[in-house]
């Protein structure tokens, strides 16, 4: 009799740079086997050609049926990397019952930037008793905002206990423009208004990024005959159906360096460990513990924002193969800086352009002295015209003139005004700027060489003959200059991993301690006062470029470093091996006494009895998880429902305040038959 072959799995993993697939099946014990694995460059303009390089190298090298194939899963770094470098579509942010000092608190002014803004009066209170609503103001701007944003956020006082208000904006906005709305009470039943408001705006930001990479992938699946489910792992780990991250992408943060855990977890085994994933744009270091990721109770921060995201404890970084190469400004000894913001490299850029890259090159070393832009070109990211919508006239004009072909900033800027309208059309996700990076200089000393040497020498023939503050070249040649920066992205990258477990331990400063301590080591230079410090569990370095960033680390943190085999697809593999997990919470109030007010899902109601109240709640709350779960993609999930009180005791009498029930369902993804 022959045995029942066992069910394929595609994983995909689309990053800044590299979008990887892994083919994994459940055969040969608990870790499974990887059949193949391959990497594609990322194709920002239109993500399903570096999809479809990647997926069809690894059906190529497998030579596999892609019927076979039950289950797709991704993972994805591009949210991420868009909060982190301040990328994302223009949206407009209504705030129901806020006034203009609300924006002040917790980063939403930051976040917010030139994105226009709306006040209307109304909200709730704290019970879910509404203020009057207007609206009208809304309705006066939307034929404006409908043609100068990709999408609304709307956020009302109190919402999460009467999301009404949210809800009537949010029909009038859908109704009179079209455009993707979110809502606040849909993405947390947290309080904290500023907070949510922030988590909305981001998550309207990233909609049409995440919908971008859902229709490219899902259109390639269909081209090769793959007819099996689609889903996305969110930032705490868990998998959720493709239409579920479509609608909440926000939640999609930390969705790679959370796929990475779990495929860090899967390959090592190990319960205990740091783990730190580089990929190109950023650097994501967090904790296992018992075989679990840790996860960030008060919600995800990136780019610096704190969120209402439920994700792993990840801190992100803005170190990678990929991290814009600067000198210190004004120093007689200028050290090296990294990042935060991506650039394409001159390696890769000269692959993919060629003499375009290299002439430009070769003419400014010719030039008698240096220049800050030297080694510096611009190009359209090729993202769809419609994205490019709000534009100021300089904005726009600078826009015209750059095209798909790289083009030197000496030639493109004449101002400082310029350079800051460019920097802008970067931050908006429209143009690329390509420069000296560590991936190029990896390509001059040799250690790395997928794409064009020669443009990456020349790069770091450039950048070697910028001054110090004494006049003098920094480095004599671009093999010096490139070792210099691969030493420092190595110590950065031990800084941070210190850094982050300094944070856990709940250490102030964590940054500070973590680089004085490094700057010990690697300056060999203790001082009076010798000290050390170890990590207490090996590093498990993830990422294509881990092999070389990671060789050194080892003295810097004083515990091993683990680089699996499959360390460069280890998003992709954890894509595949996780859980479908989703959760849904009521509250109950006792605005006052003898009345208990349970607020769930989108409805508000009125008890006279707790006991009825809290079993009501416990029956929405597990009716609605039961409904989500199916939408997030499993047919066969387990229900937890836990309720905490919240009480007092006033002589010997016990008084109701507040009850929380949560229920979690979370089963493994249903696949193709």
């Amino acid at each position: 009799m022959t045995a029942k072959p066992h069910p394929l799995f595609l994983g995909i993993d689309t990053g800044g740079t590299y979008t990887d697939a892994v083919l994994w099946s459940e055969e040969g014990g608990p870790k499974g086997k990887v059949l193949a694995k391959a990497k594609s460059l990322t194709t920002r303009h239109d993500l399903a050609v570096g999809i479809s390089g990647a997926v069809d190298a690894v059906l190529e090298n497998s030579g596999t049926d892609p019927a076979a194939i039950k289950l797709v899963s991704m993972s994805t770094t591009l949210a991420t990397n868009a909060l982190v470098e301040g990328q994302g579509g223009r949206v407009a942010l209504v705030m129901i019952g806020f006034s203009e000092a609300d924006l002040a608190r917790d980063g939403l002014k930051t976040a917010l930037g030139t994105d226009p803004v709306v006040f209307c009066p109304g909200g709730h209170d704290v019970h879910g008793n509404a203020a009057k609503l207007d609206l009208s103001g809304l309705e006066a701007a939307l034929p404006e905002l409908g043609r100068s944003v990709s999408g609304f956020a709307v956020c009302a006082y109190f919402a999460t206990r009467n999301p009404a208000h949210e809800l009537a904006a949010r029909d009038l906005i859908r109704d009179k423009t079209g455009l993707p709305v979110t809502a606040s009470h849909e993405l947390s039943a947290k309080l904290g208004g500023p907070r949510r408001a922030l988590t909305t705006l981001l998550n309207a930001r990233l909609i049409s990024m995440i919908d971008r990479l859902v229709a490219a992938t899902e259109g390639f699946l269909g081209k090769r005959g793959i007819a099996a489910p689609l889903m996305v792992v969110r930032g705490d780990g868990a998998l959720v159906s493709a239409a579920f991250a479509r609608q909440r992408p926000i939640e999609t943060i930390l969705s790679g360096p959370a796929a990475s855990l779990v495929g860090a977890r899967h390959m090592t085994g190990l319960d205990d460990a740091m783990v730190s994933d580089i990929g190109g744009t950023t650097t994501d270091v967090a904790v296992l513990d018992g075989g679990r990721p840790r996860l960030d109770p008060e919600g995800a921060t990136v780019g610096g924002f704190r969120t209402m995201v439920e994700a792993v404890a990840m801190r992100t970084f803005g170190l990678g193969g990929d991290s814009e190469v600067t000198l210190e400004d004004g120093a007689l000894d200028p050290k090296i800086l990294l990042g935060p913001r991506r650039l394409v490299p001159l390696a890769l850029a000269g692959m993919a352009h060629g003499e375009a890259v290299i002439v430009e090159l070769e003419r400014q070393l010719r030039a008698p002295n240096p220049s800050r832009m030297d080694g510096r070109f611009a190009l359209r990211t090729g993202v769809p015209d419609r994205l490019a919508a709000g534009l100021t006239g300089p904005e726009a004009k600078l826009y015209e003139t750059i095209g798909a072909t790289p083009l030197a900033l000496d030639r493109l800027l004449s101002s400082n005004a310029q350079n800051a309208t460019l920097n802008r059309l970067v931050a908006r996700g429209l143009v690329h700027i390509c420069g000296f990076t560590p991936s190029d200089a990896a390509h001059v000393l040799g250690k790395q060489a997928n794409w064009d040497a020669v443009a990456a020498r020349l790069g770091a023939e450039l950048f070697a003959r910028r001054r110090d503050g004494r006049g003098q070249t920094i480095a004599a040649t671009p093999q010096e200059i490139s070792e210099r920066v691969l030493v420092t992205l190595t110590r950065w990258s031990a800084e941070y991993i210190l850094e982050t477990a300094f944070a856990e331990d709940g250490l102030d400063g964590a940054a500070t301690v973590a680089h004085a301590l490094v700057q010990r080591a690697v300056d060999a230079h203790p001082g009076i006062a010798r000290f050390t410090v170890a990590l207490d569990r090996p590093v498990i370095g993830l990422g294509a470029s881990a092999p070389l960033h990671y060789a050194g680390l080892p003295p810097l943190v004083g515990n091993g470093c683990i680089v699996p085999e499959d360390t460069d697809v280890a998003n992709a593999l954890g894509a595949v091996v996780g859980q479908v997990r989703v959760s849904a919470e009521a509250r109950v109030s006792q605005p006052k006494e003898g009345l208990f007010r349970l607020a769930s899902g989108q409805t508000v109601r009125d008890f006279t009895d707790e006991e009825k109240a809290i079993a009501v709640a416990e029956a929405d709350v597990r009716a609605i998880v039961a409904e989500r779960a199916k939408d997030a993609g499993t047919d066969n999930a387990e229900i937890d429902v836990s309720t905490e009180f919240k009480v007092s005791t006033i002589e010997g009498q016990r008084m109701f305040i507040e009850a929380h029930v949560v229920a979690v369902a979370s089963g493994r993804p249903r696949i193709a038959v």
